[in-house]
């Protein structure tokens, strides 16, 4: 399995997990308190904080399992993350329209920060499927 083939893993399972420890945690909330009012940003700090540490600690694993492959990045490798990186990024825009659509619409912050957050999440879950499909089925461009 390639080193990038590797990374597109671990960020699916990085992107996956603590977001769903946060919907979890975010859904428990006190008996009689609206979703809306839920207390929810100490839980998504810590999911982005917890994120981006398992996500540095994931990529360092791997480069040190496989140091002589580590920084080898052939033309499909860089084919493969351009294009997965090009088809998750549309996410990130609708979750931006959507936020600015919310915030315009006068949301509680709670649903403006949660699709935002979804949006992120999706954008890396997509990318990281799109790079897995291509690496597993072939790499065909549009």
């Amino acid at each position: 399995m390639a080193v990038e083939e590797k990374r597109a893993w671990s960020m699916l399972v990085v992107a996956i997990g603590p977001y769903a420890i946060y919907l979890w945690v975010v859904l428990e909330r006190p008996a009689g308190v609206a979703l809306a009012h839920a207390p929810y940003a100490g839980a998504l700090l810590w999911a982005v904080g917890l994120s981006i540490a398992v996500s540095i600690a994931a990529h360092i694993a791997i480069a040190a399992t496989s140091p002589k492959d580590a920084n080898v990045k052939d033309q499909r490798d860089r084919e493969i993350h351009r294009f997965g990186e090009y088809v998750g990024q549309s996410f990130v825009v609708i979750g931006a329209v959507t936020g600015l659509l919310l915030a315009m619409a006068e949301a509680p912050p709670f649903w403006i920060a949660n699709a935002i957050y979804l949006a992120f999440v999706l954008s890396s879950v997509v990318s990281s499927m799109v790079k897995l499909v291509s690496y597993r089925l072939g790499f065909h461009p549009w």
